[in-house]
């Protein structure tokens, strides 16, 4: 008689490595949901921040948010159209202040959709980042409520 050698796995092995599979994928899927939330806040923030020197400019040059040209062509995270829903920037020449103003809508996740960002210049020339997504969601430099000057 000839010795044959196993080939192949087992039934035992083959649901042991789906096992560990399963439990691997049950941890790393919320974990992933949360980081791909955290890096849409974070771009979001950087894109309108983005537009805090051209409302400076304007600021200076004593343009209101009807007359100023913000260069906007749009973001697939905030869904509706600039000044119009999901980017809305106001600047209050008689004050010296202005809100960028972001709504998460179109293809933001869904723990951060309908929340906001918002980038505040106060009359001093100070911006200040404020948003209403989770403290597990908030980038360095934008908290809640008390905010974070940049």
């Amino acid at each position: 008689m000839k010795n044959q050698a196993q080939n192949g796995f087992t039934l035992i092995e083959l649901m042991i490595v789906v096992a560990i599979i399963g439990i691997l994928a049950a941890v790393a899927i919320p974990q992933y949901q949360n980081y791909v939330s955290k890096t849409q806040v974070t771009r979001v923030m950087a894109e309108v921040g983005a537009l805090r020197t051209v409302v400076d400019t304007c600021i200076m040059e004593g343009k209101d948010d009807t007359r100023c040209d913000f260069g906007w062509m749009s973001s697939n995270l905030l869904g509706a159209s600039f000044q119009g829903g999901g980017l809305v920037v106001t600047i209050d020449m008689d004050t010296n202040v202005a809100l960028l103003t972001a709504r998460f809508g179109g293809n933001a996740a869904s723990a951060i959709a309908g929340e906001t960002l918002v980038w505040e210049h106060d009359a001093a020339g100070t911006w200040t980042c404020t948003t209403t997504v989770e403290r597990q969601f908030q980038p360095a430099g934008c908290g809640s409520e008390e905010g974070s000057a940049s």
